[in-house]
């Protein structure tokens, strides 16, 4: 007589895959926004107004000289 051993097969294995998945994807993220709108990126503005008047100089009065 054969022996006959039955075997079970598990399909779709365990869940860790997809979590290590998640978790990937997540980093990735946050490390495009950290670099593309983080503190530091992004454009950057500047305010061209410009004082354009001249300086003024106090000049001393002239003295009577003897």
């Amino acid at each position: 007589m054969a022996n006959r051993d039955t075997v079970v097969v598990k399909e779709g294995g365990s869940s860790m895959g997809v979590v290590l998945g998640i978790i990937a994807i997540i980093v990735v993220l946050a490390a495009v926004w950290y670099f593309a709108m983080g503190p530091g990126g992004g454009s950057t503005t500047t305010n061209n107004t410009t004082n354009n008047n001249a300086p003024t100089i106090n000049v001393p009065a002239a003295s009577a000289a003897p």
